[in-house]
């Protein structure tokens, strides 16, 4: 037999606000400023949490950074070394770990 599903209530406010019950945001983690994901479904709409990631966002320094102390072997460094100059920069102003 399929798990109950719960359902409750709720009213269409100012703007195409809607109020999920207090029991339903408690059990779902859902708190005032949560994003939730609205999904268009078939039979109706489904509201979810979501979870949101901060995105770094690379500087070329960084990205330069990334290169340079990546490199396997002297000849990846010396391709890392063209690269980070290609992109204007200054392999020697960037602080990196050499390889072996």
């Amino acid at each position: 037999m399929p798990a109950r599903v719960k359902t409750e209530t709720s009213r269409v406010g100012k703007r195409g606000a809607v109020v999920i019950p207090a029991g339903l945001r408690k059990r779902y983690g859902i708190e005032e400023g949560s994003i939730v994901i609205a999904e268009e479904r078939e039979d109706g709409i489904l509201i979810r949490p979501a979870v949101a990631l901060p995105v770094e966002i690379y500087s070329p320094e960084r990205v330069a950074e990334f290169l340079l102390s990546n490199a396997m072997d002297p000849d990846d460094y010396a391709n890392a070394v063209a690269r980070v100059k290609s992109m204007g920069l200054d392999p020697e102003a960037i602080p990196h770990t050499r390889p072996e």
